[in-house]
């Protein structure tokens, strides 16, 4: 239905049956009918539509009267009742949704069906969406709510209008979505440089740039219990090359301690108990006097004995004289 020479606000068809919703059946007979349309038209003319002097547009206000009488009821009840019935299931497809209505409704008020009448329905129909959607989101903690719908394409003005939430604690979601996304991102470019590694090569290789499991999991396209055994692989591995670490720092730490005193020949032990004698005679200081030994060799079990028991040295000294 086309309105001409209309400025109100709206489809006039939807108008008229907004007006015709307040109508009581006594409305509707006899005297009654002819007063109640001239009363309707005089309305819509005050609201923009022109309808008194528009032959068309006062014959479709005619039929809708007609179409109310011989029903019973309201149309915009049937219709707010099959959007009332919607399930956040059903509006996952809007536009299925759409047809669904418009088939019950249509059912008792054909003229519903008409093309034109379509985008005004599957308007009701993406607001009955959204009135699910914010009703499913304020159920849920705040930040969790606000991320629902903007994952829902619902816009930031509107999230903020619906449930009531600051700009603050939308600023801060949607920043935590965007730096999700740009993780994702790269998790993706990872697994494309991969390209056809096997399965537990790319779970290795986005463990080892520390991509978040359930995201590995989700995107190398592989169980949980892939993921485990590649974990449980690399932290044997690791133990493993601690282990090796630990002996290659341990066999260092052994070479720079230098052999233990049974294990020195008696004219090296002359040699370094000579050197340990002139570093005394330098300096009394410990520090000092185990920064000298090392640079000139000294066996550490040697300069232990030089900062803790230098009289030692004496006997040590006699017995590699014999």
């Amino acid at each position: 239905m086309t309105a001409e020479h209309a400025t109100g606000s709206g489809p006039l068809w939807l108008s008229i049956e907004g007006k015709i919703e307040e109508l009581g059946d006594q409305d509707l007979s006899g005297a009654n009918l002819e007063a109640a349309v001239k009363k309707i038209a005089g309305d819509l003319d005050e609201a923009g539509y022109n309808v008194t002097n528009h032959g068309g547009n006062l014959l479709h206000l005619r039929k809708a009267m007609g179409d109310r009488a011989g029903v019973g009821r309201p149309m915009m009840q049937d219709l707010k009742a099959a959007l009332g019935k919607l399930t956040l299931d059903d509006v996952a497809d809007v536009s299925k949704a759409t047809g669904t209505v418009l088939d019950g409704v249509g059912a008792d008020w054909p003229r519903i069906l008409e093309a034109d009448r379509r985008p005004d329905v599957q308007a009701f129909v993406e607001a009955a969406r959204l009135d699910l959607l914010v009703a499913q989101a304020g159920e849920m903690e705040e930040r969790k709510g606000i991320r629902y719908l903007l994952e829902q394409k619902v816009g930031g003005a509107v999230v903020i209008e619906r449930l009531g939430v600051s700009q603050e604690a939308l600023d801060a979601v949607m920043a935590r979505m965007k730096a999700e996304a740009a993780e994702r991102k790269r998790a993706a470019e990872l697994l494309a440089e991969a390209g056809e590694a096997s399965d537990e090569q790319k779970v290795r290789l986005l463990i080892e740039k520390e991509v978040d499991e359930d995201l590995i999991v989700e995107l190398a396209g592989v169980d949980q219990a892939v993921l485990d055994e590649v974990q449980k692989a690399m932290e044997a591995e690791m133990a493993e090359k601690k282990r090796l670490a630990e002996e290659e720092a341990a066999r260092k730490a052994a070479e720079a301690a230098g052999p233990a005193l049974e294990d020195i020949p008696d004219d090296e032990m002359l040699e370094y108990i000579e050197s340990i004698r002139e570093i005394l005679e330098f300096s009394d200081v410990e520090k000092e006097i185990r920064t000298m030994c090392e640079q000139s060799s000294i066996p550490q079990a040697l300069v232990d004995i030089a900062v803790s028991e230098p009289d030692k040295l004496d006997e040590l000294e006699a017995k590699a004289e014999g």
